[in-house]
Order: structure tokens, then sequence, then C-alpha cells
């Protein structure tokens, strides 16, 4: 029985994440009790180290995919800012220009400024949505308390018998 928080392929396509068995089927048929004290702490101590490799797996490919999102929204931040900032001068200019030929200047200038400001505001609104969607390595969290949930108790056990 293995740990489903530590799937061979994660919901979202990630890719493997190393995992160990967090209980043996066949332990009882091994005879496991005739096995000294220095070899289970071998054992054990060689468990721990690969869950506590697999759990740093697990958290460096959950990151990996919320870094991609993040820059994903990045990217439009950074177009909503250029657009805003360093615009088109000489484009906006002429449009200016050209509608002051049916308007007042005044009014032919301001349309093309609100022009500016709405693809200002949609690059923006594209990019908070993005970024909107980054969200905490749950698996990582969920699997970490586990991980303490199913030491803690062997810690009290070994407490008892010293």
């Amino acid at each position: 029985m293995s740990s489903q928080e530590h799937e061979r392929n994660g919901p979202d396509g990630l890719g493997a994440v190393p995992y160990i068995p967090l209980s043996s089927d066949d332990a009882a048929s091994n005879g496991s009790d005739g096995q000294s004290i220095g070899a289970l702490v071998s054992e054990a101590t060689q468990h721990v180290s690969t869950l506590v490799r697999a759990e740093v797996e697990l958290a460096k490919s959950e990151v990996t995919g919320e870094v991609k999102k993040a820059l994903t929204g990045s990217i439009f931040f950074i177009v909503a800012a250029v657009v805003g900032l360093y615009s088109s001068f000489f484009f906006f200019f002429f449009l200016g220009e050209l509608l002051s030929e049916w308007l007042k200047r005044w009014a032919a200038f301001l349309i093309v400024f609100g022009l500016m400001f709405l693809i200002t505001a949609l690059f923006g609104l594209l990019g908070y949505r993005k970024v909107k969607k980054i969200k905490a390595p749950e698996r990582t969290i969920t699997s970490m308390k586990d991980t303490a949930a199913a030491l803690k108790p062997r810690r009290e056990a070994v407490a008892e018998h010293s």
C-alpha cells in the first residue's frame, strides 16, 4: 500500500515522484521478528531518508508548476506596462489628429487616451486573473501532515518502551 499523495504521475501531469510503501503487505511473512534492533533502525533510517527526499521532490514539482503560472501572469503585466507607458506614441498621436478632423481637438485626444487606458486595463486584468490562479502546493502540505501524523504515534510508543 503506498501513499496516494505520492502517485507516480500526479493528477496535473507532473513528473514521477519517488515514494516508499507506508506498510508492507508481506512484512508478516518475512519474519521481521528475527531481525536485530540495529538492522531495524538502519532500515527505518533508510526509509525516513527516502521519505524526506520524496517530500522534497514533490514540493519541487508542485512549485515548478506554480512558478510557470506566475511567469505567464507576469508576462501579461509586462505587456500592460509596455502599452501603458511606452505605447506607440506616434500612432496614438496620429489617431488623435485624425479624430480632430470630425471632433474638437480636446475630445479627439480624450478618446485616444480612453482607448489607451482600456488596453492597459485589459492586459492588467488578464495578468491579474493568471496570477490569482496560483495556489499553495496542497499535495505537499497534505503529504507532510500525513507523514508527521504517521511518525507521531511511533515516537510515543518508543518513549513508552524506554
